[in-house]
């Protein structure tokens, strides 16, 4: 597993934040996110345990034992702890920790959070293949992962070993990645998706969880939901009764395609087509509840919803993903299938995977066959390979796989045709190279070129211009607003260009987000308000307002966080009553997680925003109490406190954070920019140095650094880091135009007429620019 830089923020503010992989939020009542029938069965049914289901799905029961899911979370017991406990040590960075049994306990001994060795007792175990973690019970109904697993894997594939999570690295008490810290916490990062019907139930006022669940393990109703109706069903109608005694059979969702559709090959096709067009995803919104790098929007989860009714998914962010769409971070499937074209033809997850056993229903090639004429794609003539060999591998061709937790490997499920000629421009991996790490990605380009010709490495790539935008290009603009509007796209990249266009302020963007402010797809209604909140309060007003009655929950919390930067008084009187219910909303989805800094965070943001000081303040010392170990909050605080006139104490704040974090490029940043306001110039070009040191990828830092020593007088020392910044940012309009006016004020009138000139090219759009540009002329 990769670790986690601490969260950190600008100073800008920022409505609403998702800092971890598993930000839980919660609704009151739910019954509005679904169409009511739904909602009512959703509260209506119970959930009655899979044993209910054996006596008439006894096939479905028999392959579902032994899957992952059904392994995916036990009692710690002889039969289920699979590591080795037999009095073994294992040490890390000088830390060795023991595994013993005592009596039928499972004990480990290892470091605490005083860091001093204890003896903790395992309670459950976590997870089956190809690892196994080990929950330890805390005071409060707190359970923590340990981050040393066992490698459930054959010992002669390297497994039948203790290791650690994070084996490349010392990870100390005082860290906020040390397992007992909130970002190790099971019931808020891990639980949802390793039980039925679970439920956090954190206690704010006890600062305690009442974590709850049905079945222990992802049962059978964790998909298709209580099924008390259903049962009751049943029994009526082999009682006698009609079958529409309950209208969809009592079922709260049904996940089986009732449309008869069947994938069929057109004469002279070589690719299946669904003999139906799929009117719904359902099964794929339902299956991302778990298999989405996403965040929860509500604890009452009902069934057969869109994702965006009850999570926060996270787009094709960078960090996350390369920007051609590849897996970077543990991401999981959803962000990557939603990028595919086998999505956009109507293909799911239960079409490749036996639903019950997880597993594909045939392995290898032959599973792809079933849809790709095995005589075109599994011939010499498609993929140029020994068919003996993995080089003949759809799989390891089109879903490279990339290893998570060191010793998982996962499959990226955007099924894609390797591109080496991107790699190097883009920094992203491909398959070919991934086999032959030996060689070079041009050797691996001409072999492409050779076997294909040059139209497929001439084809365009979405990943281009997520690049181009990520770097903040401006030729990019016009290929996002392209690709955002163009419905023929997977929603996902779609979505991902919207997201983008917060750094391409301007009319052009403008008319496209007034349009796809209402697309049918809610997850380009939620990206599109993801850039309208740093618009203008009006444009804000006019997109937003209209978003807080939208029938999808991620939605409407959108538009009310976007909300409340502007003044209330831009509300039109008859939305204020909207805007109060869904700010309600709001509020409950972050208060579920009163267990995290960073509900406290982001409601220090919204006190912010609507000026309220002094919640501000408690909000963002409250979040630091939490986790002393994230740094955004001290961020925030020191921010907060220069609003107030109280920059000595947020020099304070910020220092604390300096001593947790030294080479922190934010912290020094906000260190330098409170030393210039307090008169300190010296030290403040200091810390600005150390910030443009520590992170020469932020263009802000250089900038702001070069304007610093310029106000110093030290215009030579300015133009230096300038053209150093410029070298890494060629595009970003505060370097090209700090370039342009220091040249002028000191004489270098050709160099300023260079810098104007890109100004121009760059912008037209800018009469700033063109009118520095004129003045430069007539000099």
């Amino acid at each position: 597993m990769k670790r986690l830089v601490p969260g950190v923020l600008s100073t800008t503010l920022l409505v609403f934040i998702i800092l971890f992989t598993a930000m839980n939020c919660r609704r009151g009542d739910s019954s509005g996110d679904a169409p009511a029938s739904q909602a009512g069965e959703a509260h209506a049914a119970r959930y009655m345990g899979r044993e209910s289901c054996k006596e008439c799905h006894e096939k479905e029961y028999n392959l579902f034992q032994g899957s992952d899911h059904d392994l995916a979370m036990d009692v710690a017991n002889s039969t289920t702890v699979l590591g080795d406990f037999d009095n073994v040590t294992f040490t890390h960075f000088g830390i060795t920790s023991r595994f013993y049994r005592d009596g039928d306990k499972f004990m480990v001994f290892t470091e605490g959070p005083a860091g001093v060795m204890e003896d903790y007792e395992v309670s459950y175990v976590f997870g089956v293949r190809p690892l196994q973690q080990y929950l330890i019970e805390f005071p409060g109904g707190r359970y923590q992962c340990l981050p040393i697993c066992w490698d459930t894997r054959p010992a002669d594939q390297g497994g039948q070993r203790w290791f650690h999570i994070y084996q490349d690295e010392r990870i100390p008490p005082d860290d906020v990645l040390f397992w007992t810290r909130v970002t190790q916490n099971w019931n808020y990062m891990c639980a949802e998706c390793h039980s039925t019907n679970l439920h956090k139930n954190y206690s704010y006022k006890e600062k305690a969880y009442h974590t709850t669940w049905s079945e222990i393990d992802v049962s059978c109703e964790a998909c298709h939901g209580p099924g008390s109706e259903h049962i009751d069903w049943a029994r009526k109608v082999e009682a006698g009764s009609s079958p529409e005694v309950y209208p969809r059979m009592g079922l709260v969702v049904r996940l089986k395609d009732t449309d008869n559709a069947t994938w069929v090959f057109d004469p002279d096709s070589i690719t299946a087509r669904r003999s139906v067009p799929r009117k719904s995803d359902q099964l794929v919104q339902m299956c991302s509840r778990c298999h989405s790098r996403r965040a929860v929007a509500t604890e009452d989860y009902y069934h057969g919803g869109s994702l965006l009714d009850t999570h926060w998914p996270s787009l094709l962010e960078e960090g996350l993903y390369f920007a051609d769409g590849q897996i970077q971070e543990e991401v999981y499937v959803y962000g990557s299938f939603l990028q595919s074209k086998m999505y956009k033809a109507g293909v799911v997850c239960k079409d490749c995977h036996e639903p019950h056993s997880g597993k594909v229903f045939v392995q290898g090639n032959a599973l792809c066959y079933r849809c790709h004429m095995a005589t075109e794609y599994g011939s010499r003539k498609h993929h140029f390979h020994d068919p003996a060999k993995a080089g003949a591998s759809c799989f390891d061709c089109h879903m490279h796989e990339r290893t998570y937790m060191v010793v998982d490997p996962r499959r990226d499920h955007s099924i894609r045709i390797p591109r080496p000629d991107l790699s190097d421009k883009l920094g992203t991996p491909n398959a070919c190279n991934q086999c032959h790490q030996d060689k070079s990605t041009r050797w691996a380009t001409d072999y492409l070129r050779e076997w294909y010709g040059d139209d497929l490495l001439n084809k365009a790539h979405y990943g281009e211009v997520i690049w181009a935008g990520r770097q903040g290009y401006p030729e990019a603009q016009d290929d996002l607003i392209r690709m955002g509007g163009d419905s023929r796209l997977a929603p996902m990249i779609r979505a991902t260009s919207i997201s983008l266009l917060e750094g391409y302020p301007g009319q052009l963007t403008a008319d496209l987000l007034t349009r796809t402010a209402a697309d049918p797809d809610p997850l380009i209604r939620y990206a599109t308000l993801t850039v309208v909140q740093f618009a203008e309060p009006e444009f804000i007003r006019d997109l937003a307002v209209p978003r807080l009655t939208d029938p999808v929950k991620l939605v409407r919390l959108m538009a009310a966080s976007s909300l409340t930067a502007i003044p209330r008084n831009m509300i039109p009187s008859g939305s204020l009553d909207d805007l109060n219910a869904a700010l309600e909303e709001y509020n409950a989805s972050l208060m579920i997680n009163a267990d995290h800094p960073s509900t406290f965070l982001n409601f220090g943001n919204l006190y912010l925003n609507t000026g309220n000081f002094e919640k501000a303040e408690a909000s963002y010392r409250e979040a630091i109490e939490l986790e002393p170990g994230l740094v955004a909050p001290y961020i925030n605080l020191a921010d907060l406190y220069r609003r107030m006139n109280r920059d000595e104490e947020g020099e304070k704040v910020l220092k604390s954070a300096l001593e947790k974090y030294p080479d922190l490029a934010a912290i020094h940043y906000s260190l330098g920019l409170l030393k210039v306001r307090l008169g300190d110039h010296e030290e403040a070009l200091g810390y600005l140095a150390n910030a443009t040191r520590y992170d020469p990828e932020d263009p802000r830092y250089s900038y702001v650094y070069a304007i610093g020593l310029n106000s110093q007088q030290n215009p030579g020392e300015a133009l230096e880091v300038l053209k150093n910044a410029l070298k890494r940012h060629p595009y970003d309009r505060n370097i090209l135009y700090s370039l342009a006016t220091i040249s002028m004020e000191n004489g270098m009138e050709e160099e300023a007429r260079a810098y104007a000139v890109k100004l121009v090219e760059y912008y037209p759009e800018d009469s700033n620019y063109q009118q520095l540009l004129s003045i430069l002329a007539n000099q």
